[in-house]
């Protein structure tokens, strides 16, 4: 009778130490080159040139790059269809 008394108390604590190990533990994250600077981000949508289905624009300003994304209903995913450096736009010549 005295242990159903302990195992409550017992599994909380168990519950919480296994919280607290999840959130101070390890973290993942992505290994960016280290001449990229951190992105900062601006989202715009758009429509294609052709009439097709509306595309999302991301300009990514610290990096001076930007790629479309347009919905892909066959596979339910956001599919990338297009990349521009910006910056070698910028610096392109630009001929007659």
């Amino acid at each position: 009778m005295h242990r159903a008394r302990y195992v409550a108390p017992i599994l909380a604590i168990a519950a919480l130490a296994g919280v607290l190990l999840i959130q101070h533990g390890p973290r993942a994250t992505a290994q960016a080159p280290a001449n990229r600077a951190r992105g900062d981000y601006t989202l715009v949508a758009g429509r294609l040139a052709s009439g097709g289905p509306h595309v999302l624009y991301v300009v990514d300003s610290s990096n001076n790059e930007m790629i479309a994304l347009k919905w892909d209903q066959g596979r339910q995913v956001m599919a990338a269809f297009g990349y521009r450096s910006l910056s070698a736009d910028a610096n392109m010549q630009v001929g007659r």
